[in-house]
């Protein structure tokens, strides 16, 4: 009876520490994120701004697969969850003193290779922690707290962007990122060890596995489909990544809303998801991943359709409605898409290779993130925003069907959808 009593406790002190992460790590990431947007617009062409977000997705890119190669070797993951929190605010840092578009690009970039082994580590202990019978609870509970974050950063940074100074505004994301190092301490890796000792020559092979894929790579994304579902993500998110890359500067450009409803706008989708993750974890448990992951990477391109059609009404009233409802449609397919993305990697990883698996996530995603923002840059940069949006909008629908014809249910326990093909 004791023993369980302090399982529970322990499990209980698990889920707020990941809590305290998710948030206060989100919150840092939603306020950078939007005011380098916004300040760079201010001082530079649509193409500068997404060439901004395609350097941080490329560090992602880049550095998710070595991160993971770290996290699988080491097996210290709650040690890297702490250096890669402190290199992400030290990254910011130099924004305090001065702020220029070439510095705020290359911090950008910077923030981004820490995020990249932040990002992937985390998820794995998340999954890890709710284990095979409720892995799609803890990861719902885990990004419903990332939705939590991502709405006081929403809220906070259209009202900063008002009455702070750049770097003052600056000083506030190292502060929260400093708070997310703190919290990561309280956190307890659930992973096993390591099998082999950590070596320099096992950390090369590793990354070299990682970045020049091999059989063992190849049958790892032949289960289920798995290599289709990167293929899904990257062509996903060089629709959402395109539209969101310019989103903050096009809802005050072209939309015609202030800093303050801009914030506010951008807040919805948080909101949203706070209920929507937890619910489709659960979902996921019970209907499995594969409907969540093809609605999710359908509805990017609804997204980027929505956000154009903002332009239409003649009140700034209607279409801040508009944008909010953009927003909603973000919030409910972006959520079962992650849901339904990481518990489907959970499902089909051997426990030794999650991090990596978990990792090659960011990477899709990042790859999306380098090419959808340069090309929406480049058709914006010639027409507007508008027509890029719509154009970029047909990766996110191929995507969809694509998935939904290749990738195989992974959960057990799933009621199973008819076959496709």
């Amino acid at each position: 009876m004791r023993r369980s009593v302090d399982a529970l406790l322990d499990g209980h002190r698990q889920h707020v520490a990941l809590a305290l992460v998710a948030i206060t790590r989100i919150t840092a990431g939603a306020v950078f994120g939007t005011a380098v947007t916004v300040y760079i617009g201010r001082a530079a062409s649509p193409f500068v701004v997404t060439l901004s977000y395609a350097i941080f997705s490329l560090c992602l890119l880049l550095f998710a697969p070595v991160w993971g190669a770290v996290a699988d070797v080491t097996g210290r993951r709650k040690l890297l969850l702490t250096l890669t929190a402190l290199g992400a605010a030290l990254a910011v840092a130099p924004l305090v003193v001065r702020v220029s578009v070439p510095l705020q690009v290359a911090a950008r970039g910077l923030y981004a290779v820490f995020i990249a082994g932040f990002g992937s580590i985390v998820l794995t202990v998340v999954s890890e922690t709710g284990g095979d019978s409720s892995r799609g609870r803890s990861i719902g509970f885990y990004t419903s707290a990332q939705a939590g974050g991502d709405i006081v950063g929403r809220l906070l940074v259209g009202y900063l962007l008002g009455v702070l100074l750049p770097t003052e505004v600056y000083g506030v994301v190292v502060a929260v990122t400093l708070l997310t190092t703190v919290c990561t301490l309280f956190v307890v890796d659930p992973t096993p060890s390591p099998a082999e000792p950590a070596t320099l020559g096992r950390f090369r092979s590793e990354v070299r596995s990682r970045f020049l894929p091999g059989g063992a790579r190849s049958d790892l994304f032949a289960r289920k489909g798995l290599g289709w579902l990167y293929v899904g993500l990257a062509m996903r998110n060089m629709t959402q990544k395109g539209v969101s890359s310019v989103l903050a500067v096009y809802l005050v450009t072209d939309v015609g809303l202030t800093e303050f409803v801009m914030g506010i706008v951008l807040a919805v989708s948080p909101a949203v998801r706070i209920v929507a993750m937890y619910s489709l974890g659960r979902l996921s448990d019970s209907i499995g991943r594969k409907r969540l992951i093809v609605g999710g990477i359908g509805g990017a391109g609804v997204q980027a359709l929505v956000v154009v059609a903002a332009l239409v009404p003649a009140t700034m009233a209607a279409r801040a409605t508009v944008g909010g409802a953009a927003l909603l449609v973000h919030a409910l397919t972006f959520s079962a898409l992650t849901v339904g993305t990481i518990a489907f990697i959970g499902d089909v990883a051997p426990p030794d290779r999650e991090s990596e698996l978990m990792g090659l996530r960011s990477t899709a995603r990042g790859l999306g993130g380098v090419l959808g923002p340069l090309l929406v840059g480049g058709l914006a940069t010639y027409l507007d925003y508008a027509s890029a949006f719509v154009a970029i909008s047909v990766l996110s629908f191929f995507a969809a069907g694509l998935v939904a014809v290749k990738l195989v249910e992974s959960h057990d326990g799933a009621a199973e959808a008819p076959a496709v093909d």
